[in-house]
C-alpha cells in the first residue's frame, strides 16, 4: 500500500490536476453556460470514465510506447490540437442559453468526452507524470490502481465545478451579446491552452 504521506500527495496533485484550467475544464464551463448542468453531466461522466481507463492504461503500460515512439507522440499532439481547434470554433459559434445555438446546440455526449482524453495532451501529462511518480518498482497493479482511485475520487467532483460555474454565469449573462463574448472567450482559452501543450 502507498504510505499515507504519499497518498495525501498523490491527493493534492490529483486535485491540482483536475482542478485547474485545462481543455476538459475550459469546455465545460461554457457547456454550463450554454447547455445547462443537467445536459452536461454526460459530458462530465465521460471525461471520469475516459480520464480514468486513460490513467489505468498508462499505469500498465501505453505510455511506454510513446517513449519507445516518439512519432507516436507527434500524432497525438497534432490530433489533440487538430480536434481541440474544432472544439474552439463549436465553442465561439454557440449561440445563447435556450436558442440552441448556430451549430446545433447539443452539448457533447459521453462518449465524444471519453474519447477526447485519449486526444487531450494535458490529460496524457499527468496520466504519465502521476505514473512516474507514485508507482513503485514491484507494486505496479496495486499502485496503478491505487492511483487510478484517487483521481477518480477527485477528477469528478473538480471537473463539475467549472461546469457548475457555467450554469450558475446564466443568471448574469442573459445578453446574447454577453453570452457570444464569452464563448468567443472561452474558445479563445481553449486555443491558448493547446500552445503549451504541444510545445
Amino acid at each position: 500500500m502507498i504510505a499515507a504521506n504519499a497518498l495525501a500527495g498523490l491527493a493534492a496533485f490529483a486535485f491540482v490536476g483536475s482542478i485547474t484550467p485545462g481543455p476538459n475544464n475550459i469546455m465545460l464551463t461554457p457547456s454550463g453556460l450554454n447547455f445547462g448542468f443537467l445536459r452536461t453531466i454526460p459530458h462530465l461522466f465521460g471525461i471520469f470514465a475516459g480520464f480514468s481507463l486513460l490513467l489505468l492504461a498508462s499505469g500498465l503500460g501505453v505510455g511506454a510506447v510513446f517513449a519507445a515512439v516518439p512519432a507516436a507522440g507527434t500524432a497525438l499532439k497534432v490530433a489533440g490540437a487538430l480536434y481541440m481547434l474544432w472544439l474552439a470554433w463549436r465553442i465561439a459559434t454557440a449561440g445563447s442559453p435556450g436558442e440552441g445555438g448556430r451549430t446545433g446546440g447539443r452539448p457533447m455526449t459521453f462518449w465524444q468526452a471519453f474519447a477526447f482524453q485519449w486526444v487531450n495532451p494535458k490529460a496524457w501529462v499527468i496520466a504519465l507524470a502521476a505514473m512516474a511518480l507514485y508507482v513503485r518498482p514491484g507494486h505496479l497493479v496495486a499502485d496503478v490502481l491505487v492511483v487510478t482511485a484517487v483521481f477518480a475520487l477527485v477528477n469528478l467532483p473538480s471537473v463539475s465545478t467549472w461546469a457548475g460555474f457555467g450554469h450558475l454565469l446564466r443568471e448574469f449573462l442573459r445578453e446574447p451579446g454577453r453570452v457570444r463574448a464569452f464563448n468567443i472567450v472561452m474558445a479563445l482559452l481553449l486555443v491558448a491552452s493547446i500552445v503549451p501543450m504541444v510545445l
